[in-house]
């Protein structure tokens, strides 16, 4: 038993002496800064082509907010006649959408057809994730957009031909923080068919942690007679 006692402590001593000798002397600063680089390769290697950002995408945006004829919300007075109207429905949270507590009463409104979009995709991703999905921007004034702009380089202008979508209300952003690799790879795929069928166009940025998603008005039609909308394609 003393035997292979030794045996077993003179082992352990040498796994422990090469470990030792065989790792970096000094600083182990190059391997972990190698390290972080693959994840971060890794990381960005999961992002689809198809929703990348770019100036085209927001344009192809803007162009829609165009042909709909649709305003720019300039203020808290606009917007609150517009929701007042009916122009833009509040969004509720279910058991398949939940909202930002940071986002303000009066912003979790968007169209209607944006809202059946969130519907429908929410209750998908709820059926294979048993989980909801986060909304984490919606509507948005000029003036919050301006504001957003000072702090943030990464915001869209207040205007011109590469405007923030937002500001047209059709337009949410769904938040990627409580996602796992699975949930994301659901969500990229499912707004890739969209896009594809120029139903979205959608961004998953890269400095913010969501996928922005505008949705054209053409989803009322593709969600009444989804066969019939691919057909005439």
């Amino acid at each position: 038993m003393d035997r292979m006692m030794r045996r077993i402590t003179a082992t352990i001593l040498f796994v422990a002496f090469l470990t030792t000798s065989l790792a970096p002397a000094a600083t182990i600063s190059g391997p972990v800064k190698r390290s972080k680089q693959r994840r971060a390769h890794l990381q960005r290697s999961h992002y689809h082509p198809a929703l990348r950002g770019s100036r085209d995408s927001q344009l192809r945006q803007n162009a829609e907010i165009d042909r709909l004829r649709l305003r720019r919300i300039a203020d808290e007075q606009e917007l609150e006649e517009m929701e007042m109207r009916g122009d833009l429905v509040e969004l509720h949270e279910s058991p398949w959408l939940q909202i930002a507590k940071n986002l303000r009463l009066n912003r979790r409104f968007c169209r209607p057809w944006t809202r059946d979009f969130l519907e429908d995709m929410g209750q998908a991703y709820y059926a294979r994730f048993r989980r909801p999905l986060l909304i984490t921007s919606a509507v948005r004034t000029v003036e919050q957009q301006a504001q957003l702009a000072r702090r943030n380089n990464n915001a869209a202008p207040i205007d011109g031909d590469t405007a923030s979508s937002h500001l047209a209300g059709l337009t949410v952003d769904i938040g990627k923080r409580p996602m796992g690799r699975a949930e994301r790879a659901w969500v990229r795929q499912y707004l890739v068919n969209l896009k594809e069928l120029g139903l979205v166009e959608a961004i998953e940025e890269r400095r913010q942690a969501c996928f922005h998603v505008m949705v054209s008005i053409r989803y009322h039609d593709y969600r009444n007679a989804p066969e019939e909308f691919v057909a005439s394609r």
